[in-house]
């Protein structure tokens, strides 16, 4: 007795996709062997990190890495994605193999909570990278109203397209009335690469738990500006 089995083309494309994909997932777990030291001190299930997703019938990503908590919490770890044609045939430029590394120290008080940081990441296909700090805050300030702050500065590199260093620094100022929902925001940027210097006002509206409205104006004090309104629902499952 003959046992015939035949597949179909979208089948076959998919097949073709997931070999393609295992290949790249390979290539990152070579070049996430650089980590194993560390990892070997966090091989419980909850300090490992694992997020493998399928985005769509041709394209697939998964984060890989470790977290070990402490007054610093640290974690590491690597992107990798693909997408592919319905023909099976990998998308120009759709290869993703990104390592990355978090540093965050958290203090909480009764009255504020703030965190600092730094994060790094390296394209390993493209040579290209950044290294962010970043600083925030919130506190208490008044019996009614609340106040957050921000800051950051990036380094970006490009070695592939061998540019220069560009560093791109941004502060942000939000005052939030908790009773109502209502917040008003500001923020500045500048980089050095282009010389722009930009800024952003704005006001966000809670109308219901998971439904807010927000408005927003960007370069509002040059002859460029442009605005925005959206309408946002969350869902979380």
């Amino acid at each position: 007795m003959r046992c015939c089995f035949s597949f179909g083309a979208a089948a076959l494309c998919q097949v073709k996709t997931f070999l393609a994909f295992m290949t790249i997932f390979k290539t990152a777990c070579t070049l996430f062997a650089i980590l194993s030291s560390l990892t070997a001190a966090a091989r419980a299930d909850d300090l490992l990190i694992w997020s493998p997703a399928k985005l769509s019938d041709q394209s697939y990503k998964a984060t890989m890495g470790f977290r070990l908590p402490a007054e610093w919490e640290t974690s590491a770890g690597a992107d990798i994605a693909l997408a592919s044609t319905k023909g099976g045939a990998l998308l120009p430029d759709s290869e993703q193999a990104m390592l990355w590394g978090r540093i965050i120290r958290t203090s909480v008080t009764p009255a504020s909570r703030s965190q600092q940081g730094a994060s790094v990441s390296v394209d390993t296909l493209r040579g290209s990278g950044a290294l962010t700090l970043s600083r925030s805050r919130s506190w208490i300030l008044s019996d009614s109203l609340d106040m957050q702050s921000s800051r950051s500065i990036s380094v970006q590199y490009d070695a592939v397209e061998a540019r220069q260093a560009s560093v791109t620094a941004s502060q942000a100022l939000k005052l939030i009335h908790p009773w109502t929902g209502t917040s008003l925001s500001a923020g500045t940027g500048v980089s050095n690469a282009s010389g722009d210097f930009s800024s952003t006002v704005g006001v966000s509206q809670t109308i219901l738990p998971n439904l807010n409205l927000d408005a927003s104006v960007s370069n509002p004090f040059s002859g460029g500006e442009a605005g925005s309104v959206n309408l946002r629902y969350r869902v979380n499952w």
